[in-house]
């Protein structure tokens, strides 16, 4: 992917999403998702993993990334500000339902995989836990732990409920297996669809030949013996394999 830097992007009109460049971030991968889905163009902008971003935090008020901008909205950096940015620009590609029952249960399923003390963030509690168990801590490991309130309690309770919103996920995808559908809320891909496929990299990579991530972003999201990959339920496995095969497409370019 071509990024521009923060300065350039800055001068430029249109919508401009924000990314870290070179990995599959896992909320960056579902905010490019999104957008794709809607049709919606944007020109990449460059942030780097770990380190101080200091344009983009001049910018956005934060120097994480996604962070999704325009020229009619301000910096929206939070998974479900830019979700809602999102159906607001492109209403005619629906990712929620419009059913208000439907609709919470749709958001609350992407919090549960993408939100505060979620699936992605429990599970980077569990990845910082090596850098952040040393005596000194690299700095870009210590900044990223801040960022996510880690303590060794927090790492350690991080299994369990990881294990707890896995099993939820694969027991809404059995309900709707029993319905004959195939996505977690109605009869076409959601929000929650695409937030799942995104987010089980952490913990499953897909194939290098598709995902040529870093070899050690994949040794890293490999990591965590049989507890880890148990998460990965046979269901959930063929729902991530079948969003990306009939929607996302491969290869992924970071």
């Amino acid at each position: 992917m071509d990024y521009v830097d923060v300065e350039d992007a800055r001068a430029q009109p249109g919508l401009k999403l924000v990314l870290t460049a070179g990995v599959p971030g896992p909320w960056g991968e579902a905010a490019k998702g999104i957008l794709a889905h809607k049709g919606l163009d944007y020109l990449p902008v460059r942030q780097d993993a770990g380190q101080a971003n200091d344009a983009l935090r001049a910018w956005t008020g934060q120097d994480s990334a996604p962070v999704l901008v325009g020229d009619s909205l301000p910096p929206a950096s939070h998974w479900l500000d830019i979700l809602q940015h999102a159906e607001r620009l492109a209403p005619q590609a629906p990712l929620l339902p419009r059913e208000p029952g439907l609709r919470a249960q749709a958001i609350g399923l992407c919090a549960l995989i993408a939100g505060v003390n979620g699936f992605g963030w429990q599970r980077r509690l569990l990845l910082l836990a090596p850098g952040m168990q040393l005596d000194e801590p690299p700095a870009a490991v210590a900044r990223m732990a801040a960022k996510y309130g880690w303590s060794a309690a927090a790492a350690e309770a991080a299994l369990a409920e990881l294990q707890a919103i896995s099993a939820h996920l694969d027991a809404v995808l059995a309900q709707a297996e029993e319905e004959n559908r195939a996505y977690f809320v109605g009869n076409a891909l959601g929000a929650a669809d695409i937030y799942w496929a995104t987010f089980a990299t952490m913990i499953d990579p897909l194939p290098e030949d598709v995902c040529p991530m870093p070899p050690f972003m994949r040794t890293t999201y490999s990591s965590g013996g049989e507890a880890i990959g148990a998460l990965m339920t046979p269901r959930l496995r063929a729902h991530r394999d079948r969003i990306y095969q009939r929607h996302l497409g491969l290869p992924l370019d970071f």
